[in-house]
């Protein structure tokens, strides 16, 4: 652990972890509160070396959800295995790529993203509601691909917000389920984790303590999260995936604002 880090900001970063866990497990984007959470937990501490932290808390939680969706629900390994090769390719560049980004672009980058799926999910109130496939099998694989190719980037270089846009896409784009559909972000999400944690870690950008310490409270927030999904269902999800995106760009607007008041 960092020496200066106090005890009370230790417990704040489980608490944000745990619920940064339950939000990734049945709608994505715990890294929109989890990763903020570090910088400012973290002031001074490099972005490389916040994301390297970021990226193993959230590595156990991704982890435990896709373990519980697959005890319940299918999914055409054939699609996304497509989608988790190319995404492991995309988040490894996008990793080596984020020193090049400033700290703080972060935050409007990710508002701004998140407004646009939110209002694209709001406008469309049958999405996710039942799987209807938009194209036949050799087109739904180059799709997948290129979901995972263009979000894996996104998420080795800026990270939060993924699961959010995994999600629309397979189920806005593709015609899945919201079910299977974040049962496939789950497989996804993880391979971008554990693609820039890879990078990351070599290259000694990982605080180890502390993210394993905030990762045992994202299991335990993602074990909870997945197992409340399957048990409600693709309107529970849709709900809380709206729902969450109002929390969330509220959170990126005002933090943004201060960005530019300071």
């Amino acid at each position: 652990m960092p020496a200066d880090l106090g005890f009370l900001t230790i417990a704040l970063l489980c608490l944000v972890a745990l619920a940064a866990g339950w939000i990734d497990s049945v709608v994505g984007g715990g890294g929109v509160i989890q990763l903020p959470a570090l910088l400012f937990g973290l002031p001074t501490t490099p972005v490389p070396l916040v994301s390297g932290t970021n990226k193993l808390s959230s590595v156990a939680g991704t982890a435990t959800a896709a373990a519980t969706y697959l005890r319940k629900v299918r999914v055409d390994w054939g699609v996304v295995s497509v989608a988790m090769a190319l995404a492991f390719v995309g988040s490894s560049g996008g990793a080596r790529l984020i020193s090049m980004l400033p700290r703080v672009a972060f935050t409007p980058i990710v508002a701004l993203a998140v407004a646009v799926v939110g209002v694209y999910t709001w406008r469309k109130p049958e999405l996710g509601a039942k799987t209807r496939l938009r194209y036949q099998r050799p087109q739904l694989k180059i799709r997948a691909g290129l979901i995972g190719l263009v979000i894996g980037l996104w998420d080795g270089l800026v990270g939060p917000g993924t699961g959010i846009f995994l999600l629309v896409a397979f189920a806005g784009l593709l015609g899945y389920g919201f079910l299977e559909a974040t049962t496939m972000t789950k497989l996804v999400n993880l391979t971008t984790n554990v693609a820039a944690l890879v990078v990351l870690g070599v290259q000694g950008n990982i605080i180890w303590a502390l993210g394993a310490t905030m990762a045992v409270c994202n299991l335990i927030g993602g074990f909870i999260g997945a197992r409340m999904a399957i048990a409600h269902g693709n309107a529970f999800i849709r709900k809380v995936f709206l729902f969450t995106i109002v929390v969330v760009e509220t959170k990126l607007l005002y933090d943004t604002a201060q960005l530019v008041l300071r």
